[in-house]
């Protein structure tokens, strides 16, 4: 009889042990101080946009890509360079805006009679460089908050950890025990701030640098075209 006793004992200590080391997200939360719990929302905020953000700079890019690539062949199969330069075309695609700044320039280059023909190559160089520049600038700009986000976002998740510790102090101070029973929740739902920000900030450092990477090749390829486009233009110079 004493043994079963014992035996009853033993496993409501393991069914009470078992259910104290599941993790529940949602409860840590609720119990959480009302400091940890703003820390929380802003960083479960920050990776939904952070996500947003991700999805739509993919879409984004495949749509840039494939936009250009009908553009510049569209405009390397035709003579009329000008006509393939629609309203549209350069409000939509950064190809047709490069390739409009070279057209631009040399216009203004050669509407005057025989220009010199060096300092208008230049020029024109000049031209399709800075909006190559740009349209990259504006691409890599999307991503500011990726950058930022995989930086502050542990730090943030620090901060409620700190916190969350900071009270578990206290509890101390006022209970006169240090017990885990005691400390134990209050370090869990501060350490589960961290683990919230680094749940924010690990994907916005990866996608950050993969996405960067997509930005540099999709200028690259601006670059080959406005080099195209330069010594298309090059040639028309010298038959002014």
């Amino acid at each position: 009889m004493h043994l079963n006793q014992l035996s009853a004992v033993a496993a409501e200590v393991a069914g009470d042990v078992a259910s104290a080391t599941r993790l529940d997200p949602l409860e840590l939360f609720l119990a959480a101080d009302i400091v940890v719990q703003a820390v929380i929302i802003g960083l479960i905020l920050a990776s939904i946009w952070s996500w947003a953000i991700i999805v739509a700079f993919f879409l984004k890019l495949g749509r840039l890509n494939s936009t250009s690539r009908e553009y510049e062949g569209d405009f390397w199969s035709t003579n009329d360079r000008e006509g393939a330069l629609s309203k549209s075309k350069r409000t939509s695609i950064p190809s047709a805006r490069v390739a409009g700044a070279g057209l631009d320039e040399w216009k203004r280059s050669t509407k005057n009679g025989s220009p010199d023909r060096g300092a208008a190559r230049e020029r024109i160089g000049q031209a399709m460089e800075s909006q190559v520049a740009e349209e990259a600038d504006e691409l890599a700009g999307k991503l500011t908050f990726l950058a930022t986000t995989g930086s502050v976002a542990p730090f943030v998740g620090l901060f409620g950890t700190v916190w969350g510790i900071m009270n578990s102090f206290f509890q101390i101070g006022e209970t006169q025990s240090a017990s885990l029973a005691v400390v134990a929740p209050g370090i869990a739902e501060a350490l589960f701030a961290t683990a919230i920000g680094l749940f924010a900030a690990i994907p916005a450092v990866i996608f950050y640098n993969r996405l960067s990477n997509s930005v540099n090749q999709y200028e690259a390829k601006l670059h080959r075209f406005a080099d195209k486009v330069h010594a298309g233009l090059s040639r028309e110079l010298d038959k002014v």
